[in-house]
């Protein structure tokens, strides 16, 4: 999942539940059908930010899969260009972490 796409749903989803709890506020002080309508929408706000949290997962997880592959590939087809990469990342982490 593309950066550009990660903050899209990020920011959708906190207008969402946002506005979801500003109805829900406003809801408190109201009273009658009034309270119940704005309940309602704010039940449909929160809907439709689970469903945009469930398909920025699916979305995730494909990434994820499709990445995990393409690594596989690059192991199979280069082993020692991996364990020399995999030395090098190891040895600068022990350094960094040896600093502290």
């Amino acid at each position: 999942m593309p950066t550009s796409s990660i903050k899209t749903v990020r920011h959708d989803m906190s207008t969402l539940v946002r506005d979801a709890q500003a109805l829900f506020r406003e809801a408190a002080s109201a009273s009658g059908e009034r309270a119940e309508e704005l309940r309602h929408k704010g039940l449909m706000l929160l809907d439709a930010a689970m469903e945009k949290a469930q398909d920025a997962q699916v979305i995730a997880a494909k990434t994820g899969k499709e990445v995990a592959e393409q690594t596989d590939v690059f192991v199979r087809a280069n082993p020692w260009r991996a364990v020399a990469i995999s030395a090098g990342v190891g040895l600068l982490a022990g350094l960094l972490l040896s600093r502290k």
